[in-house]
């Protein structure tokens, strides 16, 4: 399992400004090739400087839930961290 990217991402409006909400459409490649699934999911800035990123997903995955949100997280931190996610 590996997360190739995520596409078509869209930050929605939220007036706090200390939270960032996104929508989008990851793409994993798990055994059987590479497939899309629609999520969403949360940057949240901490007053301590850390980062609390949360996931979900829209549609149903055909894979255990907890590698693929940890991947994912950890793969959205790294976007964040870059500077890899619309503004």
């Amino acid at each position: 399992m590996k997360i190739v990217a995520i596409k078509d991402m869209i930050r929605k409006d939220v007036p706090i400004y200390y939270r960032k909400l996104y929508t989008g459409v990851a793409v994993i490649e798990l055994a059987k090739g590479p497939c899309n699934y629609r999520i969403d999911f949360t940057v949240e800035y901490k007053p301590t400087g850390h980062t609390d990123v949360t996931v979900s997903f829209i549609d149903a995955i055909d894979y255990p839930l907890i590698p693929v949100t940890r991947e994912l997280k950890e793969y959205i931190n790294d976007l964040d961290a870059s500077g890899g996610l619309p503004d």
